[in-house]
């Protein structure tokens, strides 16, 4: 599956989902709204049936309109038009309120027109048969009536969310919610592994380009000494063999590199530490990357100054490593490569910088550059040699030591790779 099919994939699938997740807000906004019509029309059914049978025990005429006044979404004013006695005013809530299947908590207060404050608040709970006087909840006064009662639900949402049909809508949401992360998470699983098969064809690409070379060379010098001519001349017969020799260890080593990152991701690496001095380790790198390199103008500059320079590290990977940050700044650097290496201390730390000042990282691949196999987009032009591999071990051998390394790079201006490495580790 090519990756825009893919990105069309996840474009679709996240419009769905869109969708999906719209609608049941939708509905989940309107199921809540028709519970709370519903508490509203059993609460104003009750209390009005409340205020008419005040009126009749006090032998008043009942109110003409609507005596239930709907203040906020749990509050209510009921006028009933007539003085109130608050053993008659609980004996109707608790009476209205079983007639209509209403099990909810509730205070009320009744309004003293002498005084124009609430007054004799109680709360009462008949799921627990639970009741308080004289409670403090601070009712507001509506000047409108002149008798009249509040009364306040305080878990009004429990009822609307506590619900059958509320129950459903709520498990379904967390349905879609888990279906949203599954979805996300997939979309980000399949995204890594189109990455992954991307960089794996790129690898397959680089290591053709790498074996071509010297399986082309090997060919050429097989070919020549099938000729009989060149037995007779010792030195060209000599030469091509040499050149046989040195292109099948190009290759030996290239195998091994790829083995080595092959071992190292399938088990932790294993350190076998010792006493090593770095600065006589970073001289000898230099020396074998300054022999070793004849097709480009090597300048590389060493300025030791770290007084402690003595670590307990594996020699042989940090070895390597030190040659594959050197390694890298030559070939990523013009015909004359202008390297410096430098050691200093700094806070009980030994830092080890190798700076270069050759084609640059951009910002954006910056952190790819130690992935297992990446290797900075260059279209279809290969001259840099590798398979991506050298700074995916570095990272490996740095995280194996406990050490850090950073990167700082620019476009056109070169690379500076800093090891930085605790004093903690000379004792261990």
């Amino acid at each position: 599956m090519s990756r825009n099919t893919i990105r069309l994939v996840a474009l679709l699938g996240t419009i769905s989902i869109i969708g999906i997740i719209v609608i049941q807000i939708y509905w989940v906004q309107k199921a809540f709204d028709i519970r709370q019509k519903q508490f509203n029309q059993t609460i104003n059914i009750a209390l009005k049936n409340v205020a008419d049978k005040i009126a009749v025990f006090n032998h008043s005429v009942p109110p003409t309109e609507n005596p239930v006044n709907h203040l906020s979404s749990n509050y209510y004013v009921v006028n009933v038009n007539t003085v109130i006695d608050a053993g008659v005013l609980e004996h109707y809530l608790r009476e209205a309120f079983v007639s209509v299947n209403m099990n909810q908590d509730y205070e009320y207060a009744i309004y003293d027109c002498a005084t124009s404050t609430m007054v004799y608040g109680k709360f009462i709970s008949p799921s627990k048969h639970e009741e308080k006087k004289n409670v403090t909840v601070n009712f507001p006064i509506y000047n409108k009536y002149t008798y009249y009662f509040g009364i306040y639900f305080p878990n009004e949402s429990n009822f609307i969310t506590g619900a059958g049909e509320m129950g459903i809508w709520v498990f379904s949401s967390a349905i879609l919610l888990i279906v949203v992360i599954f979805f996300g998470y997939a979309i980000y699983i399949i995204l890594k592994q189109s990455r992954l098969s991307e960089i794996q064809k790129d690898f397959v690409n680089n290591m053709t380009h790498e074996f071509k070379t010297p399986l082309s060379t090997i060919a050429v010098s097989a070919d020549v000494l099938s000729n009989p001519s060149s037995i007779s001349n010792p030195d060209v017969y000599f030469n091509y063999i040499s050149i046989i020799k040195q292109e099948n260890n190009r290759l030996v080593s290239q195998v091994e590199k790829a083995l080595q990152m092959a071992n190292l991701d399938r088990s932790r690496v294993k350190l076998s530490k010792e006493k090593i001095d770095m600065h006589d380790l970073l001289r000898n790198a230099i020396e074998k990357m300054r022999i070793s390199t004849k097709n480009k103008t090597i300048n590389i500059q060493s300025d030791f100054e770290a007084a402690h320079e003595e670590v307990m590290a594996d020699k042989v990977h940090v070895s390597n490593l030190i040659f594959n940050l050197i390694d890298n700044a030559i070939k990523y650097s013009p015909d004359t490569a202008d390297i410096t290496v430098k050691t200093w201390n700094k806070n009980n730390k030994l830092f080890i910088s190798v700076s270069d000042k050759g084609t640059g990282i951009k910002k954006t691949d910056i952190k790819k550059v130690f992935y297992k196999f990446y290797r900075v987009p260059t279209g279809n032009v290969h001259d840099v040699k590798g398979f991506g591999l050298g700074l995916h071990y570095v990272k490996n051998i740095v995280r194996a030591h406990h050490w850090n390394i950073k990167l700082e790079s620019e476009p056109g201006k070169g690379s500076v790779f800093t090891l930085e490495i605790p004093y903690v580790n000379n004792e261990q």
